[in-house]
């Protein structure tokens, strides 16, 4: 029984993750939330190490999701574009790491601070969480409110100075509760480019950093030696959270995007507001 309750927590987590990273909603905020409702392993000695890789797997479960469902987007070598096509498609990778070079840089200054704040200062760190969701909602709320044009409403269009500014929005992600899509999106949209553009490049963005930062943290953990105190059942609870994340974010990256076609994001405005209320409640019952 302890082994399908450990499994079934873990499908939760893959869930959540599915759900959260692509929704402008923060992916951080809920699982941190859903892990202490319900913790993986506790008590296990190897608790934190295994709670921090497992964060990191179905992290790569979801990224996957966009590679499979923008594959031919994102490929510059099908055979099934022509020369022009292909020049198009460098270009938005191009894109894609101009925009990537802000947070890159400074989750290389502060990402191990920030791992130490979660750690030593949790309930610290779930107040900063709860506070971004709610400043982050009126945010969104404010910004559907002023009445715009959208300049850009196709990813061609969208130029390297413009992209570079997305990318100086995604360093707000750092901020935990930000959330990664909710801080480019937000930007993206700020600065002029159409709800499903900003929303695309948003995912595409996701692939350098999402990877870089999983890479650097697996590497951490293989050069420590924390892979090799695993367990069988570690190891098929990562294998379980990767497969659920994976699914579930090829059908709400679907849904999503048919979503936005029709509506704009002061739904998710509210929602962050009420789950950050949520957080701010639960802080002082949980801790």
């Amino acid at each position: 029984m302890d082994v399908l309750w450990e499994l079934l927590k873990s499908a939760l987590m893959g869930v959540v993750q599915g759900i959260t990273e692509w929704l402008p909603i923060s992916s951080t905020a809920h699982l941190k939330l859903a892990q202490q409702l319900l913790p993986l392993f506790p008590g296990d000695a190897i608790g934190d190490a295994f709670s921090s890789m497992y964060d990191v797997v179905i992290q790569l479960g979801s990224i996957l999701a966009v590679l499979v469902l923008y594959f031919h987007k994102l490929n510059p070598f099908s055979p099934k574009k022509d020369a022009e096509q292909k020049k198009q498609t460098f270009t938005l990778w191009g894109k894609v790491l101009i925009a990537s070079i802000p947070a890159a840089i400074a989750g290389l200054l502060i990402d191990d601070w920030l791992d130490g704040m979660e750690t030593e200062h949790t309930k610290v760190f779930l107040y900063i969480i709860a506070a971004a969701l709610i400043v982050y909602g009126i945010l969104f709320i404010i910004m559907e409110s002023v009445v715009r044009k959208a300049k850009v409403d196709d990813l061609a269009a969208l130029s390297p100075k413009r992209a570079l500014g997305i990318g100086a929005f995604q360093m707000l992600a750092l901020i935990p509760g930000t959330s990664r899509s909710g801080s480019t999106i937000l930007g993206a949209t700020m600065l002029g480019t159409s709800r499903s553009v900003a929303a695309e490049f948003s995912f595409f963005m996701a692939i350098p950093v999402m990877f870089g930062a999983s890479g650097i943290k697996l590497l951490k953990a293989f050069l420590d030696g924390t892979l090799t105190a695993f367990s069988w059942l570690h190891w098929v609870s990562l294998i379980v959270g990767f497969v659920v994340a994976f699914v579930v974010s090829v059908v709400v990256i679907r849904v999503f995007m048919s979503f936005i076609k029709k509506h704009d994001f002061k739904g998710f405005g509210v929602y962050r507001i009420l789950i950050g209320i949520v957080v701010l409640i639960a802080v002082p019952v949980l801790l």
